[in-house]
């Protein structure tokens, strides 16, 4: 086997997690219309949300509980919020649908699969994505597991349309270096900010972050935009 056939690295952990009856009820009910199985074909993401809208990407949503603040405070945007814990998006659509935010759709797999995808997300067609607290892969031996990598933030970026937005957060201060050595490399990619960012006040405090916090760890945000002409614009 050649190195171009060989599999991709995985970035994630398989996690399992048992399923509430709401959840479960909300899966079933809601997945026809609102969720998407990676690897099942093309996603038609306008049918998929039953309209056109700017379109945000969150990768690794987990139990949803940014996705959710995020997509209920910003309407006029389409919120798909990938993951492989079915439990985290059966979650997700279940409180959407109580809640009655209707801009969030979900889609079950591995993100970097769909992003390949060009026919399910084509180049430049993307207002912003986000990937929150990602695996941070501590163990030095694990480090090339870790999401934010040249080539993954290259394809990342071509998904995006000009000036649309890549953010970032870890609470590892090893992966915050990583991150913003390898965002700044981009040539198309520009920070927002000199250094880390603020944290944002539109991005909910999740339990996980709380945990780090916590823990003595700090929150690293990244909020890189992609040059309007490419990388020659000044």
């Amino acid at each position: 086997m050649s190195s171009s056939d060989a599999a991709p690295i995985r970035t994630f952990h398989a996690r399992t997690g048992r399923i509430s009856r709401t959840a479960a009820a909300a899966l079933e009910r809601r997945w026809i219309t609102h969720g998407h199985t990676i690897g099942s074909g093309p996603l038609d993401v306008a049918r998929l949300f039953g309209r056109e809208a700017p379109l945000v990407l969150e990768i690794g949503a987990g139990m949803g509980d940014a996705t959710l603040g995020m997509a209920a405070a910003d309407r006029d945007r389409n919120y798909l919020a990938i993951d492989v814990h079915t439990p985290g998006l059966s979650r997700l659509l279940a409180i959407a649908d109580r809640d009655g935010i209707t801009n969030i759709r979900a889609a079950r797999g591995d993100a970097l699969v769909l992003l390949r995808d060009s026919a399910s997300i084509p180049p430049a067609s993307v207002d912003a994505i986000h990937i929150f607290f990602p695996d941070p892969w501590p163990k030095a031996r694990h480090h090339k597991r870790r999401m934010i990598q040249p080539e993954t933030v290259a394809l990342l970026r071509e998904r995006l349309k000009p000036g649309g937005i890549l953010h970032t957060a870890t609470d590892w201060a090893d992966y915050a270096e990583q991150m913003e050595e390898v965002l700044s490399r981009d040539p198309e990619l520009v920070n927002a900010f000199d250094g880390p960012a603020p944290r944002p006040d539109h991005r909910p405090e999740t339990k996980y972050e709380r945990r780090g916090a916590d823990a003595g760890r700090a929150i690293a945000d990244f909020i890189f935009i992609r040059r309007p002409t490419g990388p020659s614009a000044g």
